[in-house]
């Protein structure tokens, strides 16, 4: 099979207007580049005729692939599906609905292949999306770049560019299609950054995204930072925060019997420790803080025996096969 340089990887939902269009604009930028490309259009459960306009567009195209889900998994699931099919040097992510540009993909190409970047993010600056949509974008977006380090202003944009190496060692589930950026770094492929590309007017059909997807979003970047960064060592955690709760609750339980014995040698009147606040904020302190060194005890066990523990990312080696 000859050499790719590009993979296209399109998820869609019901996007049965815009496809054909799309297809056409991608394989005019190709063809005035003289790139050597596909598209792999993954339906996502689509209930219109958005499937057999992909096996049109794929007889029409030796260039056009298409792959269908028997029901709505979500954007993540499309993409992880592209992406183990991807055989081009560089591999490029947009949505279907036309709101991304085709136009930009051969310097997304050249950020990529002449700069060498990982990871190339869009940051549509001007958006064309209605304020229920760009407050709480803006809003994850600053919390993401706080939990990651990652200095990006659009993390959900859909047009991405990346080394192919790149999607072939990251696993994206959930709403983790926002994060790909997050993944990639806690995978080593640090080398990433951004370009303004150009976000244009919803021609077809309505969004399919609703305010649900912020919910879950959150709870994924929260579930990502945890699983990223303690998977190797719950004890640091659990551990951590156990100790913690469990000294400042032996500090308290220190500070009740003490008063009670400076009472009892002065002569001062005395109450049943029972009886004081402080010692059942101890007692939930000290239980609690045992629970959590337990547990980090527990879960250290569990990943020394796990048989992915070592499934560390080698790309390069001297020795040979």
């Amino acid at each position: 099979m000859a050499k790719l340089d590009i993979s296209v990887v399109v998820p869609l939902y019901n996007e049965e207007e815009s496809l054909p269009e799309l297809c056409a604009w991608i394989g005019r930028v190709m063809d005035e580049n003289g790139y050597k490309y596909e598209v792999i259009l993954v339906d996502d459960g689509s209930t219109d005729t958005s499937w057999d306009v992909v096996k049109e567009l794929s007889e029409e195209n030796e260039n056009v692939k298409g792959v269908k889900f028997n029901r709505n998994y979500g954007k993540s699931a499309a993409l992880h599906t592209g992406f183990a099919k991807v055989k081009g040097d560089v591999v490029i992510t947009m949505d279907a609905d036309l709101q991304d540009s085709p136009d930009e993909i051969p310097e997304l190409y050249d950020m990529i292949m002449k700069d060498g970047y990982d990871l190339v993010s869009g940051w549509k600056k001007k958006r064309y999306d209605p304020v229920s949509k760009t407050i709480p974008s803006k809003f994850f977006n600053r919390v993401t770049q706080y939990m990651s380090g990652i200095k990006l202003h659009d993390f959900n944009c859909g047009l991405k560019a990346y080394k192919r190496i790149v999607v072939k060692h990251i696993s994206v589930h959930g709403e983790m299609h926002r994060y790909i950026p997050v993944l990639a770094k806690w995978r080593g492929f640090d080398k990433i950054t951004e370009k303004v590309v150009e976000h244009r007017a919803r021609k077809y059909g309505v969004t399919k995204f609703g305010l649900e997807r912020f919910i879950n979003g959150f709870l994924d970047l929260l579930s990502l930072t945890f699983v990223t960064r303690f998977r190797k060592k719950p004890m640091h955690f659990f551990g951590t925060f156990g100790t913690l709760s469990f000294f400042i609750g032996l500090l308290i339980t220190l500070f009740v019997i003490g008063e009670k014995l400076y009472k009892l040698a002065s002569g001062l009147p005395l109450r049943e420790i029972t009886e004081q606040p402080l010692f059942y904020i101890a007692l939930v302190l000290l239980v609690i803080g045992t629970q959590l060194f337990l547990t980090g005890f527990v879960a250290e066990m569990i990943s020394m025996n796990s048989h992915k523990k070592d499934d560390y990312l080698v790309i390069e080696t001297t020795e040979e096969s």
